[in-house]
């Protein structure tokens, strides 16, 4: 069950995290906002495909005060066909390079589960934090990667591929296989000198509705790896399904779980409402401040 007092009740966990010559600080939990170069999207598709477009929206997630850029050219939703890497990077770089030339100021998050992106990227841009919504299951060279190129790496849960992660997805015990996965992943990183790890659970990544929803209500069970926690439910089935609405209209259940998963110990929220989930932060850090 969800405690909001629980998050005092465990060991120190890295409040930081380390990207480039710059910090990005934890302590209290960030919005990283989404930015989808890609026209099939489950909810934002095609929305940002011209620079301008794209810019604009980056810089009103700025105002209200968003703290990562993440940007992905692939669509992982549910079903979804793998594109080229060729096309992967005919989307992405011309996207990060305009963010980074407009906005030198904000850290970058590029969401890819490709090491050759990931090195051209940051040959090109410099340093980002490395998204990878396949826990390096989807290029064997990715660790080795993270581990050469010494940048924040995203490493996230997912039964399957999004093509076929959503067929009948089963655990044997939910909470214990994450963190058996978790565990195992993050020993293998951290003899790679990937100093930087940030654990994303995988809403809607090989889960159904009930799997969801119990990760939520556990969420805080990987406070015990005392790394950073990420959460991703923007706009997800998991709510539009349970109040039988379209991911249009899920703004609100979507504030409401980022709520929860901020009293479950999430770190950073990944959004694409901005000013709504900084807003989230605020309030769970009024009710925070009176437990001290």
């Amino acid at each position: 069950m969800l405690i909001t007092q629980s998050a005092g009740k465990f060991l120190k966990r890295n409040s930081t995290i380390h990207l480039g010559d710059s910090t990005i600080d934890l302590s209290i939990p960030i919005v990283m906002g989404i930015v989808n170069i890609t026209p099939d999207s489950f909810y934002d598709g095609g929305k940002m495909e011209d620079e301008k477009t794209m810019l604009t929206a980056v810089e009103q997630m700025i105002s209200a005060g968003v703290s990562v850029i993440d940007v992905g050219a692939v669509s992982t939703r549910p079903g979804a066909d793998p594109i080229s890497t060729k096309m992967e990077l005919g989307r992405l770089l011309p996207a990060v390079q305009s963010i980074r030339k407009e906005f030198p100021e904000i850290p970058i998050s590029i969401d890819t589960f490709r090491s050759w992106v990931a090195v051209r990227v940051i040959d090109e841009i410099g340093p980002v934090i490395v998204n990878d919504i396949s826990g390096g299951a989807l290029d064997s060279k990715m660790f080795e990667t993270i581990g050469k190129l010494q940048m924040p790496y995203i490493l996230s849960h997912i039964q399957g591929t999004p093509r076929d992660m959503q067929d009948d997805p089963q655990y044997d015990d939910l909470i214990k296989d994450i963190s058996s996965y978790f565990a195992e992943k993050v020993k293998r990183l951290t003899k790679l000198g990937v100093k930087d790890v940030i654990l994303d659970p995988g809403f809607g990544f090989g889960k159904n509705l009930d799997h969801n929803y119990d990760l939520l209500n556990r969420l805080d069970s990987f406070k015990v790896f005392q790394l950073p926690v990420m959460v991703g439910l923007s706009r997800k089935s998991m709510i539009w399904k349970a109040l039988d609405i379209e991911p249009e209209t899920a703004l609100n259940g979507t504030t409401v779980a980022n709520t929860l998963a901020l009293m479950g110990g999430a770190d950073i929220l990944r959004v694409h409402d901005v000013k709504e989930a900084v807003e989230a932060v605020k309030i769970f850090c009024e009710i925070k401040a009176t437990l001290i």
